[in-house]
């Protein structure tokens, strides 16, 4: 959109018979039955026509329009021909020339962070690359040297730590690694994968974590023989450190969070479910919307603990209360409640519930002999405790959003909705849904379609790389590692698909996922991750749009761009069903609309997000290092 002038038009003064003839008069296209047929009275005029395009609706009856008219109340007017649209032009309608460029639904992400992924943007990251200790502990260097006035007492937080791609490979860090820099700062390194925490002596200090802690309900602290704190933390057990960390004020944390919003905006994506909301989020949601900083349509899914899930009554209380104080923009909703039934599966967390242990080295390295063991992982809510709660939230009108990881945290919470099921769910379509399903047995697949739960999948996790191969496979077998991110099948046995991309666990670009689902190919051209599990270029572009807004309660408004639906969509800078669906990554967007808006638009002065680059100095540093990149993400802290 580099010729905005001659692309946008606005027709002010111009007569009804000359706005109409500035639209070019073309033949009509297979989605003529999408615009309605006249009726008698005055017809309505639009706000904005765009024409001239090839408009993919996403709906499974029509083929791609030319044209669509938005009405002043951000509704779609009409979608067709140029013909069939031009009728909708007024004196004042804005028309914009898509000069032969593609449209489509906007992006739906099913599952994300969008507040802490704003928080990250302004830390320093290690880029999720793998690497020695030794240029770990070079780029803290440079990021304290850069803010030596933060010492004695000021945290440094650093972002996007591969703990599966410590070098060489099974190194295990301590606190001791970080206890050796030249600071008496506390230090909190986050994975990238949000499941692991790596703190220093001081960080431990003040968090009051000792020898005689206990481990708190879905985390551990890993300790040393002695039973001393090592320095690592698990899951949950990260939040006893995170909890010490002083907050932003309210005004840093609506600048952080609405760089996040700008970023999905200007990338296409027009709906968005924050998949781990609290009870601080009211007050930063109502900020965000007051300073016009929110813009996406958020689905807020609330964060029970195991601990408030025993007491499943006063949990409905506390969901109940967290909607009633949410009121005040039509933008934000709740009514998802989530729950995180495991950990992840890679090594070292092994924190993934699995219906069988996993496996572990009986020989030497370099002759292995893997058998299994006796861990199958860490199980955050028993059967009786979310089974208990799915039949308390289930006729209350609440949804489920478990995370699930292994196969028998699958198993475990889809049991409780199908308890559910059972008791009256299939009549109130509350739509349980299962996010990641990265591990799930056969038989239990036919049981998800059966009770109607939801497969909300992050995709471009489907592919080679040191996640799936060097962090996973030894410790699961070939067999099991075959069955991970089973899509076709799941679609074929009739589980309704979702997208998510879990930003900020991977680095941010929501095409991705689009694009693996179909080839199961890494962005550096690996071979295709057992490819039999792709499915179609429609079946991925639907799963992201239309799929996600089912899931998000909201297909009736978006997700397609039909007559009456919200006009939420995307211009990209390519035809999607015609380019190589391994080019779909690549996809930019040029213009977003959501509700008729338009809230980005490339090659405008508010294009693109302002983001502070924290980690400019550790990304020179991970150059001069040779740093190596997880192939399975984009690393802007390498460089690439």
């Amino acid at each position: 959109m580099t010729q905005q002038t001659n692309r946008r038009t606005f027709l002010v003064g111009a007569g009804a018979a000359a706005a109409a003839a500035a639209l070019p008069l073309t033949a009509a296209t297979p989605a003529a039955a999408a615009v309605p047929a006249p009726t008698t009275g005055r017809r309505r005029s639009a706000a904005t026509v765009l024409h001239s395009g090839v408009i993919f609706t996403g709906r499974h009856d029509c083929h791609p329009a030319q044209a669509l008219a938005v009405g002043r109340d951000g509704t779609i007017l009409a979608v067709g021909s140029n013909s069939e649209v031009r009728r909708f032009l007024g004196r004042d309608t804005e028309s914009i020339d898509l000069k032969g460029g593609f449209v489509m639904p906007g992006l739906h992400d099913g599952h994300a962070h969008p507040v802490s992924a704003g928080l990250s943007l302004h830390n320093v990251s290690l880029g999720d690359a793998n690497l020695t200790i030794a240029q770990i502990k070079a780029v803290i260097t440079s990021a304290l040297t850069a803010s030596a006035d933060q010492e004695p007492d000021g945290w440094l937080q650093i972002s996007m730590w591969n703990s599966s791609g410590v070098l060489p490979a099974g190194t295990v860090v301590t606190k001791a690694d970080l206890d050796s820099l030249a600071t008496k700062r506390p230090i909190y390194v986050k994975s990238s994968d949000g499941h692991n925490a790596w703190v220093n002596s001081r960080a431990l200090a003040l968090a009051g974590i000792t020898k005689s802690t206990p481990d708190p309900d879905g985390g551990s602290i890993v300790r040393d023989a002695s039973g001393e704190p090592t320095g690592l933390l698990k899951d949950t057990a990260g939040g006893l450190v995170r909890d010490v960390i002083p907050d932003l004020t309210l005004a840093q944390q609506v600048a952080a969070a609405g760089d996040a919003f700008a970023m999905l905006a200007a990338a296409g994506v027009t709906s968005v479910m924050d998949a781990a909301a609290g009870d601080d989020d009211v007050a930063l949601y109502s900020a965000l919307a007051t300073a016009k900083k929110l813009k996406l349509r958020t689905r807020l899914a609330y964060r029970l603990s195991a601990d408030q899930a025993k007491d499943p009554h006063a949990a409905l209380a506390t969901l109940r209360a967290f909607k009633k104080n949410l009121a005040g923009s039509d933008l934000v909703t709740t009514g998802t409640a989530k729950v995180f039934m495991d950990g992840v599966m890679e090594y070292p967390a092994h924190t993934a519930a699995m219906l069988d242990p996993y496996l572990v080295n009986s020989g030497t390295t370099a002759h292995p002999h893997w058998v299994p063991g006796t861990d199958r992982g860490n199980l955050y809510f028993d059967q009786a405790t979310v089974t208990g709660l799915a039949l308390v939230l289930d006729p209350a009108g609440w949804q489920l959003h478990a995370h699930a990881i292994g196969d028998r945290a699958v198993r475990t919470a889809l049991t409780a909705y199908e308890a559910a099921y059972r008791h009256g769910g299939r009549h109130r379509d509350n739509r349980h849904t299962l996010a990641h399903v990265e591990l799930v047995a056969t038989s239990d697949i036919r049981r998800m379609a059966a009770a109607r739960v939801l497969a909300c999948l992050q995709l471009q996790w489907a592919e080679y790389d040191s996640y799936t191969t060097d962090s996973l496979l030894p410790y699961l077998g070939s067999k099991r590692q075959a069955r991970i991110y089973p899509a076709r099948t799941m679609e074929r046995a009739g589980v309704r698909l979702t997208g998510g991309t879990d930003w900020p666990i991977d680095d941010f670009n929501p095409w991705r996922p689009v694009d693996q689902a179909i080839t199961r190919t890494g962005p550096d051209g690996t071979p295709a991750f057992h490819p039999e599990e792709g499915i179609s270029r429609l079946g991925s572009l639907r799963m992201h749009t239309l799929g996600s807004a089912y899931q998000l309660h909201q297909e009736h408004r978006t997700g397609t761009l039909e007559v009456g639906k919200q006009a939420d969509l995307v211009h990209t800078d390519r035809n999607l069903l015609k380019v190589k669906a391994t080019e779909i990554s690549e996809t930019k967007a040029e213009l977003t609309m959501i509700g008729g808006e338009i809230v980005h638009e490339a090659g405008s002065a508010t294009a693109a997000a302002k983001k502070t680059h924290a980690s400019t100095a550790a990304a020179k540093t991970l150059r001069a290092t040779g740093a190596v990149c997880s192939p399975s993400h984009s690393h802007a802290a390498c460089g690439h």
